[in-house]
């Protein structure tokens, strides 16, 4: 079977079925075996570039030993797994599909995370993460250190090899909207600054006098690849959507370059920001 590009249900798929081949305690040449398959069947299957109908997946399913729920939705991956974009809807509570991002972010080269209202993820402290997601009041108590413990985690991002490179786009204010009181603010803001001077970060701060801009619609994050295609990724209170079409990337691009003409640059930001700690929350 020919190789094909890779979609996000593909690569979703194959992170799966690795994950579930290692719990059987099986590795690739192991599995190819049991199923009379050659070893570049299943490598090509795991990293979604060829197969996944729905025999090969439930034959491969079944050497595993998966069955009921989990088994059914590798089963529809696999009937969907041509299809472009995600939309991934998963109620109030921590979602699942949080691994589908985390899965992404860790294979990207570039990452470009714009926010118009709060710190992107990666850059919030606990002590701003635990504070915005207690002032939200939607969230049952017990789970608001699940929360923190996962974006926390995202932050060996910027310890990975290969480094990946990212730039961030902050709104002003995002910068002066009070999350918990000064001493939290004040910590989260001298944090920018500290992450700004990593060589591989790139931040830069869309002042408030900008007025109307590109990203007027919301937050979103665009990120690209080696072996496949960028990937922009939007988030709501309730669901998760994965853009992959040209068309669509293109327009988040535009909205890039919109924003950038409008940041200022990054050693203005940095003395923005600077300011801000000094001015507004010593």
């Amino acid at each position: 079977m020919k190789d094909r590009e890779p979609t996000i249900r593909s690569r979703q798929l194959g992170a799966g079925l690795r994950k579930v081949m290692h719990r059987a305690g099986l590795n690739g040449s192991q599995a190819a075996r049991k199923l009379g398959w050659v070893d570049s069947t299943v490598s090509r299957l795991l990293n979604g570039k060829r197969g996944g109908d729905v025999v090969e997946v439930s034959a491969f399913l079944a050497i595993c030993g998966v069955v009921g729920e989990e088994r059914e939705y590798y089963l529809q991956l696999a009937r969907e797994v041509a299809k472009e974009g995600w939309f991934q809807q998963h109620g109030s509570r921590l979602p699942k599909q949080l691994t589908t991002l985390i899965d992404h972010e860790d294979l990207a080269t570039s990452i470009v995370d714009f926010q118009p209202m709060i710190m992107p993820g990666v850059l919030q402290t606990a002590e701003y993460a635990r504070a915005l997601l207690m002032g939200m009041g939607t969230l049952p108590e017990e789970e608001i250190d699940g929360r923190v413990a996962a974006r926390m985690a995202r932050k060996g991002l910027f310890g990975r090899s290969p480094q990946a490179q990212f730039t961030f786009f902050i709104h002003e204010f995002a910068l002066m909207l009070r999350v918990g009181g000064n001493e939290v603010m004040s910590g989260q803001l001298h944090q920018l600054l500290r992450d700004a001077v990593r060589p591989y970060v790139t931040l830069r701060v869309i002042p408030r006098t900008a007025g109307v801009h590109a990203g007027i619609a919301g937050a979103f994050m665009l990120m690209e690849f080696t072996d496949f295609k960028p990937v922009a990724y939007l988030e709501s209170q309730t669901a998760s959507i994965f853009l992959e079409k040209a068309e669509e990337i293109a327009a988040y691009r535009l909205v890039l370059t919109r924003l950038a003409e409008k940041a200022l640059d990054e050693g203005q930001s940095k003395e923005r920001i600077a300011n801000l700690a000094v001015e507004r929350y010593s």
